[in-house]
């Protein structure tokens, strides 16, 4: 998985032929961050937050599988920023 793929902030990206919001937002140095995303004009979401420790990086979903959302983060394609 490769969270460094989606930048800080907000981004949009395409998912099983969806388009989602993306927000990205980094806590504690770097060292943790939460991510949303929501598909725009649907009822679907993505929701983890990440933790880096000494020994590893702890991934913990939000109401959903952890599969969904590795499957999430493996798939979307960003889009370029408008403007």
């Amino acid at each position: 998985m490769d969270f460094k793929k989606i930048p800080e902030g907000y981004s949009e990206g395409i998912y099983k032929v969806k388009k989602y919001g993306i927000t990205k937002k980094t806590f504690n140095h770097g060292k943790s961050f939460k991510l949303f995303a929501e598909e725009l004009g649907g009822s679907d979401f993505i929701s983890l937050n990440n933790y880096k420790t000494k020994q590893k990086e702890l991934l913990k979903p939000c109401e959903m599988s952890e599969a969904k959302v590795v499957d999430f983060i493996n798939k979307v394609k960003l889009l370029e920023p408008k403007g």
